[in-house]
């Protein structure tokens, strides 16, 4: 049973200090396939904060985000074998985790916040978040002046054919376009 991070955030977080504890968290199972951390990088403040999903291999390896195809196109893929696997993390394992994430909100404090795929809208935006529904609009929250929630890039890499990932990245760069008008 996973716990949570609470206990782990420290006294006046800054994200280097969140980052050494971080790297010490066992609140949930899903350090036990990964060598290391993957903590948030860039300044604080910030004008905009993208949330992923669960870390791959090549973040993994390297401890940063969005580094291997995630870089690329935000990519996001299934490692199998003695790479680290990234599948979507159970409910528990995100609430686990969510003390991490609020505490780099804070410390960040984007004015554009762009959740990218469904964990990473649902475990900020609540269980019942739909980004088929929802996505590539502007949402009321009090985690950031704007707030809004798109597809993940892999989605468009998951697509059956060359014309369907042309819609889903224009659809996903018409979301991300939205997002640069209030930075």
């Amino acid at each position: 049973m996973a716990e949570s991070a609470d206990r782990l955030i420290p006294a006046r977080p800054t994200l280097p200090r969140l980052r050494k504890a971080a790297a010490g968290c066992r609140a949930c199972p899903l350090w036990e396939s990964a060598t290391q951390t993957v903590f948030g990088e860039g300044p604080a403040p910030a004008a905009a904060l993208f949330v992923g999903e669960q870390p791959g291999d090549h973040e993994d390896t390297e401890g940063r985000p969005f580094v291997g195809p995630a870089g690329r196109l935000f990519d996001e893929w299934v490692a199998r074998g003695t790479r680290r696997i990234h599948a979507k993390p159970t409910w528990t394992e995100v609430q686990a985790c969510r003390p991490w994430l609020e505490a780099e909100l804070a410390v960040v404090q984007p004015k554009v916040l762009v959740c990218l795929g469904a964990t990473a809208a649902q475990s900020l935006l609540g269980k019942q978040f739909r980004v088929t529904k929802d996505r590539g609009r502007w949402l009321e929250s009090d985690l950031a002046p704007h707030v809004m929630a798109t597809i993940h890039p892999s989605a468009i890499l998951r697509q059956r054919d060359k014309e369907s990932r042309q819609e889903e990245l224009a659809a996903l760069v018409k979301d991300l376009k939205l997002a640069a008008t209030a930075l």
